[in-house]
């Protein structure tokens, strides 16, 4: 296998006339394709143009680059331009005439670019392209088929973006010094003729998607009027669209592969083991310098006049040349000063071997080089970083860490720099984010003195002391400081000048940045060791003038030039018709990056432009460079007689398998690499595997290059275990035997060694992205995106591509920006297009795809995007996205396995394996009613008006009812005969008028009037329904639910008050229900003083009582029937349970028309005898404290309240309980403070709340559940001790916590877990069960009973169960075995109701009252609201509190199914900015908590999910909103 493929790389580089051969081949091939590629009629017309329209031409293109001039205007000038020189074909406009293409070949090379459809390929990134490349991209997208994808819908507001930094173009000199990205483009990378032929289709196929997606493929086909509000036509429309959107998704979710499996046809590697691969030996030359100040102090002595640096201002003027002379005299003067005039409290403030930070702008090198120098004889060591522009700079925190972990404390920077960097009120350089307290020092001012003639700085001989600390940013973002001794330094600078056959005197023109890398190795050390010229070209110059760096090598007839792929493209775009200009006295051009794969098409493009100018092919050499281990490899200058340059034509899918596979039938997928020359002189190179040994690697195989030398770093500064692992990586051979004693360093570069020992690179670790066990380089992937057609949508060399880990995988994830004339429309097409392209090319799935506004990512020092800071700001939803595009479904492969549903075991099966297991059933029940025994007057009554009517005689003063309104005053009272009288006013009324049995409507704010009239309606023989009033502000929708309990409870008549009966017959009501539908309406306000003749005494207590009717949350309105008996019952055992008696005063927070609520308003009291203090929670929005201040104004010792009355509290109040206190608002007196709730216990909510009050002396054993449901409205209330019963414990045991695995839960287990397991949930029991109450834990299917800790239905039998439904709108047929339903095995006698709640009973260790073991009942949650999903069963609360969980700015959040899949809506509490940075959080959250892919997310306005009195979410409700188009979305994203 090794030889098969030595053959193949011999093929592509075996001799010099090959090789020559090749390099004619690619210019004569560039040249010909070049005008295919362009848009000019006819290589005719294009070889007249003259020079000047051509000079402009290439202007305009610079200008529309860099965002100066928009599209349309680019393409009118150019039309007008080129209109002289193209002939008319009649009847077509001129501008259209360009977008014909016209294959013909011509030497004639012009500085335009490839276009297509009028220059829709504007944003390519060069650095990034290959002809081979672009070509395979284009056949990849005309082979797939039209694939309709749902658009995301969006709010108009959200469409415009408010920043003025969006609709600027970008920063362009954004260009990448890792990750790529250039400003300016070359236009004139290789193609070939085919690729004209392929546009025609591929440009077709493009149209019919766009038409296509248009029409059919936007789920909220919304029209998006001036006002900014996405509206439809009508709900059916909407939900047209809606339900072909979900079928869309559906059938692309029923093809996604769940559970992946491994390819069994994956190439392996077959080639030999490997040998490391030596350098040539280090040569000694006899006039070396023992160290690097030795060879300046050496040149300052022998040729002070000779130039050591030319430093260029903006215009590319020299500025002022540093000679070796002044750079010594200079240095000197700093050391001395460094030394001896900086002190602290009479100490010298530095000593030898102290760390010193070098704070220089890019624009001067001269300053740098003399601080640096002045360092090294000082024995100080540099930490060259920076400049921090601004206190919020991307990374700027991580450099402060290391300064810190360095220990420096003073900085050296220029006087120019220290007035630009911000300053604090005192004047002083502010002190930026992370960064240590430093002391500033400005290096070329008057603090710098002269040494004394005696002070000489000591000039050793290179040791292994640190000599300087380059920095070093990782993949993950954090900054590591490397270490270089004084001998490492020195070594390196000789390898180089050996390999590079540096020589005394010569000029180089270096580009880069020099305080780092090759830019530092190069033009600030190996050049002073040899007395070289450097002519440092400034990033800021390269801006204004990309062929700066071109003109000085003529200027100066420079012999070597070091730049970066990026600075060829720029000056190939600006290269105008300068014939003047020649580069033939260059002996090699380094090409820095030459490590990045794509590196190739630049050398390519250049040489094939510059080749005329006197640039040799062979002069081009490109260099590997690590920042641990330095230079690794770098091609050998013509001269030095080494074999010549490899290409390697690679399958992509191999190398994602880690394996080399050259010039595969697969022709799309291929990368072409170029080598970066032979290992460094005195250098040991190998290749060994990426993760967990470092065993060698085959032939044929792709690992990381490992370096063995005396020339490359020595650790990571203050990090010895990151140290170990990459600077003393021991390589093993398979045996396990280590190749060396020597260690080796990892160099984080990707690569293997080919024929002739030429090294080659196909990555970066830090690049590197593993994909379900394949490799993926982030180079490559946004070499594919900027290789999609057309590209006029974003900015080139302004993508990011990383991965993030989701679901115990990587996920790849790319970020780009988005010019802002680009149509939604547009830029969906184009995210849609680089999906599909990634996918073919690269077989791989992209997880998101995001486009940000311009100039919106944060840019690395030299220009780029931070990549890690671009992807911490992903997974902080800080991004804030113009477009997202998520694709969970095409890429999350590795979900588990659906859960297949097992045949039910039978009941009895069931008793007897717990009988055998020793578990006993699941049943409990709360203290016996008959064995219980109090001195209760009024059980001697059957009715409760009956109850009422003796209260009114025995005390007829004794106060029941006080209610308060929102300013804390009393707005009401009402003693036991004031509400009879009250009561028998109504009674009066009715009779006669209704007959008996009749329904009446109450339709009442919480108040007297409704209570009395509630038994004014009992006095009468009617029955009450206690209905909520319409809201005055949004009777459209409030009005149709009065309508719909009147209609459903077949009310008869209505009572209400004067302004509730003007309100439905007010203009608005009208429009939303006919006034003309409603019953007879009357208004209780100014009744006749009448007596009752005689009150109404029904036959037989199971006569019906009241009608209970509630909005399930599922959206179900259900009516329940209440008999006199079961009202008493109720009474009763809520009296027992809360210890009411006629001197108690309680507190009710509750809305009075259903469920406990009304009991406790109208019912308890009047039974009890005790006071009521009503707080109606409506009064709470206007006064917060309400409800706390009358606790405490009143003592009281119970309490009820809802969950949205706790909430309103926490946020309302969180932030006020010291001013609560010192109003004397003091808790102390509360004993129990009781949530009334029909759901699971929210755990989170009560202990906020508990600890937000603590502080105003609320007890935290006070709050605690209750639970209700339809079927029973009290079930479990948790009274805390008190009374005479206290010192009995009566009163039970306090509320106990679990913690269930949520995994075996949605599979109905219950598993116990300790507190903080991973996916445990806290679940807290729901309160003491009620006397005369039964539980027992059924099974939903076979309906057997089910053992202790099991989870299935809670059923109960009591005295004061409902008796039925009067209606469940919609669904009666459904539930009519709710109320009385019988186990299938055990107790078959015994009457049940089923609740539709499920939950589990767990016997404790605690004890109750009678010195049984308790028994906690914990609930999940609602049968009815259980979503099912790839076979199991989940609890939306659990997933909403994840989703809660996973960004600040979500408020509140609901799901629900549609068509099979997950739909979440978030509500959003901050700007609309945020609203596409919540998609990708929502989605990854569900994914790694609950293994479930969220189909839609749905963002929404503050108070959009509507919610029930009790604070209950109402997510079926939301659900037909949504359907209908109803919700107003902020954002809608269909992930894909």
């Amino acid at each position: 296998m090794a030889t098969r493929i030595q053959s193949r790389f011999v093929a592509l580089s075996s001799s010099p006339q090959r090789t020559a051969s090749y390099w004619t081949t690619m210019a004569e091939r560039t040249s010909a394709g070049l005008l295919s590629m362009m848009l000019e009629p006819t290589p005719a017309v294009a070889m007249t143009l003259p020079a000047e329209v051509r000079e402009k031409l290439a202007e305009l293109e610079l200008e529309l680059s860099e965002g100066d001039i928009t599209q349309k205007g680019y393409e009118k000038k150019r039309s007008k331009l080129l209109a002289p020189y193209i002939p008319q074909i009649q009847g077509v406009d001129p501008s259209l005439q360009i977008d014909n293409r016209i294959q013909a070949s011509s030497q004639v090379v012009l500085p335009v670019s490839k276009h297509n459809k009028s220059r829709a390929g504007n944003a390519r990134d060069e650095r990034f392209r290959s002809d081979l490349h672009t070509e395979a991209v284009q056949a990849a997208l005309a082979k797939y088929k039209e694939r309709k994808m749902p658009m995301p819908s969006k709010r108009r507001s959200v469409l415009v973006q408010s920043s003025v930094e969006a609709c600027t173009p970008p920063d362009t000199s954004s260009a990448s010094e890792d990750e790529g990205s250039l400003r300016r483009q070359g236009r004139l990378a290789t193609s070939t003729p085919y690729q004209g032929h392929s546009h025609a289709a591929v440009e077709h196929w493009f149209n019919r998607v766009i038409q296509g997606s248009s029409t059919s493929s936007s789920a909220s086909s919304t029209s998006s009027h001036p006002g900014g509000r996405s509206v439809t036509n009508s709900a059916a429309h909407a939900a047209l669209n809606a339900n072909a959107t979900a079928t869309a998704l559906a059938d692309l979710m029923a093809h996604t592969q769940l559970v992946q499996q491994p390819d069994p046809n994956q190439p392996r590697p077959e080639g030999q083991q490997m040998s490391p691969l030596e350098g040539e030996p280090l040569g000694v030359a006899t006039n070396w310098p023992p160290s690097l100040p030795a060879a300046l102090q050496r040149w300052a002595t022998t040729h002070p006049k000779n130039p050591c640096l030319t430093a260029l201002d903006n215009a590319g003027k020299p500025v002022y040349t540093l000679t070796y002379g002044k750079l010594w005299t200079r240095s000197q003067k700093l050391a001395y000063t460094l030394l001896n005039k900086l002190s602290s409290r009479n100490e010298p403030l530095l000593m030898p071997g102290d760390r010193v930070a070098l704070v220089f702008p890019n624009n001067d090198p001269m300053m740098f080089m003399v601080a640096f120098y002045g360092c090294l004889l000082a024995e100080l060591v540099p930490v060259p970083i920076e400049v921090p522009l601004t206190r919020k700079d991307a990374g700027s925190q991580q450099i402060g860490f290391l300064l810190g972990s360095c220990g420096v404390t003073l900085a050296l920077t220029t006087d120019a720099c220290q007035k630009g960097l911000p300053k604090a009120q005192t004047g002083e350089v502010v002190t930026f984010k992370g960064w240590p307290r430093l002391l500033w020092f400005v290096t070329d001012g008057k603090h710098v003195v002269k040494p004394p003639k005696d002070w000489h700085p000591p000039v050793r001989e290179a040791s292994i002391d640190i000599a300087y600390i380059e920095y070093k940013t990782s993949k993950e973002g954090s900054t590591m400081g490397i270490t270089v001794s004084h001998s490492a330094m020195l070594a390196h600078c000789q390898a180089l000048t050996q390999a590079c056959g540096y020589t005394e005197g010569e000029t180089i023109t270096n580009v880069l940045d020099f305080k780092r890398e090759a830019g530092l190795w190069h033009g600030v050390l190996t050049s002073v060791m040899n007395r070289m010229h450097v002519i440092s070209i400034p990033y800021s110059l390269m801006k204004v003038n990309p062929l700066s760096w071109i003109q000085k090598v003529h200027m100066y007839k420079a012999r070597v030039a070091v730049v970066k792929s990026r600075d060829m493209h720029w000056s190939l775009l600006a290269q105008r018709d300068q014939r003047d200009i020649s580069l033939s006295s260059l002996r090699m051009l380094i090409v820095a990056d030459g490590a990045n794969p794509w590196s190739i098409s630049s050398c390519d493009a250049f040489l094939n432009v510059f080749q005329a100018r006197g640039l040799r092919p062979e002069v081009i050499c490109p260099c590997a460079c690590s920042s641990e281990a330095m230079t690794v490899a770098i091609r050998r200058p013509p001269e030095m007689g080494v074999p010549p340059p490899g290409k390697a034509v690679l399958s992509m899918s191999g190398l994602s398998h880690g394996v080399i596979r050259v010039d595969t039938e697969e022709k799309l997928s291929v990368l072409t690499v170029q080598d970066v020359g032979q290992v460094m002189p005195g250098a040991v190179v190998c290749v060994v595997r990426v993760e967990g040994t470092p065993f060698l690697c085959q032939t044929d195989e792709v690992g990381e290059i490992c370096v063995s030398s005396g020339s490359s770093g020595l650790a990571y500064y203050g990090l010895p275990g990151m140290t170990k692992n990459i600077f003393e990586t021991i390589p093993v051979k398979p045996s396990g035997v280590s190749i060396s004693d020597r260690p080796f360093i990892r160099t984080s570069l990707l690569g293997f060694v080919g024929p002739d020992n030429l090294v080659f690179v196909v990555g970066k670790i830090d690049g590197l992205m593993v994909v379900s066990g394949r490799r993926h380089n982030a180079d490559d992937v946004v070499a594919t995106a900027l290789a999609v057609e057309p590209m006029k949508f974003v900015y080139r060399g302004r993508i990011a591509v990383f991965s993030v880990s989701v679901l115990h995988d990587e996920r790849i994830v790319v970020v780009a920006e988005q010019r802002p004339d680009a149509s939604e429309e547009d830029s969906f097409q184009w995210m849609s297009r680089v999906l599909q392209a990634i996918d073919s090319i690269h077989q791989v799935g992209v997880y998101c795809l995001a486009l940000v506004p311009a100039n919106t990512l944060p840019k690395a020092p030299l220009g780029g995007i931070h990549i890690s800071e671009t992807k911490q700001r992903f997974l902080e939803g800080a991004l804030h996205p113009c477009n997202v595009l998520m694709c969970p479904h095409t890429c999350v492969t590795n979900l588990p396995k659906p859960r297949q549903k097992q045949p039910e075991v039978g009941p009895a099966s069931m008793i007897v394996g717990n009988l055998v297991a020793g578990k006993r059933i699941a049943q409990a029940c709360g203290r016996d009613l008959g064995q219980l025994e109090d001195n209760d007057q009024a059980r001697k009554f059957l009715y409760i008006q009956d109850v009422l009517q003796w209260r009114a005689q025995a005390t007829p003063d004794h106060p029941l009812f006080l209610v308060l309104n929102s300013k804390g005053t009393v707005a009401s009272t009402a003693s036991c005969l004031q509400l009879h009288k009250r009561a028998e006013r109504v009674a009066a009324a009715l009779i006669g008028r209704l007959n008996t049995g009749d329904h009446v409507a109450l339709v009442y704010p919480p108040g007297i009037d409704l209570i009395a009239t509630f038994y004014g309606c009992l006095y009468a023989g009617c029955v009450p329904v206690t209905v909520r009033p319409p809201h005055p502000q949004n009777l459209a929708t409030t009005l149709p639910t009065v309508k719909m309990i009147v209609e459903v409870s077949k009310s008869v008549c209505i009572l209400t008050t004067q302004a509730i009966m003007k309100l439905l017959k007010s203009k608005e009501a009208t429009a939303a229900v006919d006034i003309k539908s409603w019953p007879t309406v009357m208004d209780t306000d100014d009744l006749p003083r009448k007596k009752c003749p005689q009150t109404y005494k029904p036959s037989t207590p199971e006569m019906l009582a009241y009608l209970d009717f509630s909005v399930s949350t599922t959206g179900i309105l259900a009516g329940v029937k209440m008999s006199h008996s079961a009202t008493s019952a109720l009474c009763r055992s809520i009296k027992l349970q809360c210890e009411l008696y006629p001197s108690r005063q309680i507190a009710i927070c509750l809305d009075p028309y259903c469920g406990l609520g009304l009991a406790l308003w109208c019912l308890c009291s009047v039974y009890s005898g005790h006071q009521s203090i009503l707080v109606p929670p409506l009064e709470l929005e206007s006064n917060a404290s309400l409800w706390l201040s009358a606790v405490s104004q009143y003592k009281v010792r119970v309490t009820f309240c809802s969950y949205s009355v706790m909430e309103m509290c926490t946020k309302g109040l969180g932030s006020q309980t010291e001013a609560l206190r010192l109003r004397n608002v003091n808790l102390s007196c509360v004993r129990t403070c009781m949530v009334v709730a029909e759901e699971r216990p929210r755990i989170t909510l009560t202990q906020t709340f508990s600890k937000i009050f603590k502080d105003l002396g609320l007890s935290p054993r006070a709050v605690s559940t209750t639970f209700g449901c339809r079927v029973n409205i009290a079930i479990c209330l948790q009274p805390n001790r008190l009374g005479k019963l206290a010192e009995q414990g009566t009163s039970g045991p306090d509320p106990t916590t679990v913690y269930v695995d949520m995994r075996a839960l949605r599979h109905d287990r219950v598993r116990l877990v300790e507190r903080g397991s991973p996916h445990s949930l806290p679940l807290m029991e729901s309160g003491k069960i009620l006397p005369g109450v039964k539980v027992v834990i059924a099974n939903t299917e076979t309906k057997g009973p089910l053992g202790d800790s099991h989870l299935g239905e809670i059923w109960v039998s009591s005295p004061h169960n409902a008796t039925g439904y009067y209606t469940v709108y919609g669904e009666e047929a459904l539930h009519a075995d709710h109320f009385n339903t019988k186990l299938s095995f055990g107790d078959t006698q015994t009457i049940w109701a089923r609740t539709g709640y499920l939950g589990f009973l767990r016997r404790t260790d605690l004890t109750d009252a009678s010195g049984e073991r308790h028994d906690a009942l914990y609930v999940v949650g609602s049968l009815d609201e259980t979503l099912e999903l790839r076979g199991m069963r989940y609890h939306p609360i659990d997933i909403e509190t994840s989703v809660i969980r996973s960004h600040k700015s979500i408020a509140e959040c609901a799901v629900f199914t549609w068509t099979n899949l997950l739909v979440v809506v978030v509500e959003l509490e901050g700007s609309e900015q945020e609203a596409l940075d919540l998609v990708a959080l929502v989605t990854n959250v569900v994914l790694e908590e609950h293994y479930l892919i969220v189909g839609v997310v749905v963002v929404v306005d503050r108070g959009v999910i509507p919610i029930n009195s009790r604070g209950e979410k109402q997510r079926m409700h939301l659900r037909d909103g949504f359907l209908a188009d109803q919700l107003d979305p902020i954002y809608v994203a269909y992930n894909m």
